[in-house]
């Protein structure tokens, strides 16, 4: 059986993908790999054994492309008013609180919050199918 064990994006500036990370999702640096031409960092959270490996590619001045195949990341947290209140008094950029529904039924609770290179990453209530 296969396990999942990170996702990786590409970003620009290490310090500031890091310092967001770390500030939004409570994310810390758990392995640094430099290669002559790129650098791996990989995060993570004391909650899971699932990383985010940030690749920055030495040299590059230009932002990434994100296309239209690229989704978003999602994170679950217990309090989502909450985290929007903090996401917002920290100055992190975040979409509206969103109840989305199926007809009557209820799916999800969620916002959106955008790290410094444009990614999306969607912040969901705890709760039915998100555990």
């Amino acid at each position: 059986m296969a396990k999942l064990v990170h996702s990786m994006i590409r970003v620009l500036d290490e310090a500031r993908s890091v310092a967001y990370y770390e500030k939004a999702f409570g994310l810390r640096v758990v392995d640094r790999v430099a290669f002559p031409d790129f650098t791996l960092v990989y995060m993570a959270g004391d909650e899971v054994g699932f990383e985010l490996e940030l690749t920055i590619n030495h040299g590059r001045t230009e932002p990434y492309a994100l296309g239209d195949g690229y989704g978003h990341l999602a994170v679950v947290v217990d309090d989502l008013d909450a985290e929007y209140a903090r996401f917002t008094a920290e100055g992190l950029t975040v979409g509206k609180l969103v109840d989305f529904k199926n007809g009557d039924v209820p799916v999800g609770r969620f916002f959106f919050a955008t790290d410094p290179d444009g990614y999306k990453i969607e912040v969901i209530q705890k709760g039915g199918r998100f555990m």
